[in-house]
């Protein structure tokens, strides 16, 4: 260890010499300490997800594993993304997400078996049963002061006996457009019924193409209204390799059934919360909120209206959620979304969302919920009992948490 400090102040005293360098080596320095809690975070993805495949003999990241392990994480995915809203408000969450999964799919048993309904219509009106429990909880909360613990604890159980009322403690099998939703894949427009599918290959290089010409366009503009840039160096190294690993995620999918729904929903959601987040005023608000609520009251911000629509967006994520839930298991059943919402908390905080609030994004929070589901997956596949992925669960969300607490404090001494 001491060779190793040894080694790092000889390079950054020759850094030194040549100011070039060492303003490069500055700037990187900074980037990285600006951004440490998501790099490392996603830096922990790539270890673990190299640990388990070591320790599966392979299995973790063959074709049809990958394929399963996002539509088996792709309902909690749209939870988090709903989720760390919640907590961007001030550390607040919702307790109620897992029985308005379980109420929804119920809702859409009961609306397209018992009451012969289009499944269509029948989804639409899950999704609208789905924002009104929302908006009930937004309402209390907002309006009324309760706070947000105690209301999303209310409605779990509200919502969680109506679901128990609708189904009487029966499981009901669902249309097929359900199915098809949870667990299909497109159709291979290009290919010819072979073991490649083609036109995943090709959504994956289109995506990619469209991927680079975005960030090069956005590079373009910041230096035209002479904002800072990466180097171009950097630039090109980053965007390179995020527009190669799209490509590559595609062919993998494209080696098993193809590209499944729930991974264009998924790709849908997370860029439009992300420029919600990055790009709106509405998003600002909620950052603002989440930091000094206080402050953001007296600069004009209607901090009600803010929290009434989070939590009503929370409502219309887990109808969606309940959906994608309801398709996954072809059925809907009493005990669905039972401890989604803790899924849901733990992969925001994992990745990177401050448990007081102000801090957090969407795409951290999809890469605290792939933590989650490779540690869930390779679990499984070693044999290791459900009560000790519990404890290995909790230590990683305790860790998780510890480390923004530690980086926080760190912070206030500098």
């Amino acid at each position: 260890m001491g060779k190793l400090i040894k080694l790092v102040r000889i390079m950054d005293n020759l850094a030194k010499r040549n100011p070039k360098l060492y303003a490069r080596i500055t700037k990187i320095k900074d980037v990285v300490r600006h951004n440490m809690r998501q790099y490392a975070m996603l830096f922990a993805l790539v270890v673990i997800m190299i640990a388990f495949q070591l320790l599966t003999d392979g299995i973790l990241l063959k074709p049809i594993n990958v394929s399963r392990l996002i539509m088996q994480q792709g309902y909690i995915l749209i939870l988090a993304i709903g989720m760390v809203f919640c907590i961007l408000t001030g550390g607040n969450v919702d307790l109620a997400v897992g029985s308005i999964v379980a109420l929804v799919s119920a809702s859409s048993a009961l609306f397209s078996i018992t009451l012969g309904i289009s499944p269509i219509v029948s989804i639409l009106l899950g999704l609208g049963l789905g924002l009104l429990a929302g908006a009930y909880q937004g309402f209390i909360i907002a309006y009324v002061k309760v706070p947000p613990f105690i209301a999303t604890l209310a409605g779990q159980l509200i919502f969680r006996g109506i679901n128990n009322i609708i189904l009487n403690g029966k499981t009901i099998m669902l249309p097929q457009l359900y199915i098809t939703i949870g667990s299909g894949v497109i159709p291979d427009f290009f290919g010819n019924g072979g073991n490649l599918h083609l036109t995943t290959i090709i959504i994956g290089i289109a995506s990619a193409a469209a991927y680079f010409l975005i960030q090069l366009i956005n590079r373009k503009r910041k230096i035209r209204l002479d904002f800072e840039v990466d180097s171009k160096q950097i630039f090109l190294l980053k965007n390179i390799g995020l527009s190669a690993f799209i490509i590559l995620f595609a062919y993998w999918l494209a080696r098993a059934n193809g590209l499944p729904y729930v991974v264009l929903l998924l790709i849908v959601l997370i860029l439009f919360y992300t420029f919600i987040t990055n790009k709106t005023v509405a998003g600002r608000h909620v950052y603002a909120l989440g930091g000094n609520p206080k402050a953001a009251e007296l600069s004009g911000i209607k901090t009600k209206k803010v929290m009434f629509w989070v939590y009503a967006n929370m409502g219309l994520l887990s109808a969606m959620a309940g959906i994608v839930f309801a398709g996954r298991l072809n059925s809907a059943t009493p005990t669905a979304g039972d401890g989604f919402e803790l899924d849901a908390i733990a992969s925001c905080f994992i990745g990177g969302a401050s448990a007081t609030g102000g801090v957090g994004t969407v795409s951290g929070a999809i890469i605290g919920g792939f933590i989650m589901g490779i540690m869930n997956n390779g679990m499984s596949i070693m044999g290791v009992s459900t009560f000790l992925q519990d404890i290995i669960k909790g230590l990683v969300l305790t860790g998780a948490v510890a480390f923004d607490v530690f980086s926080k404090s760190k912070a206030k001494v500098s």
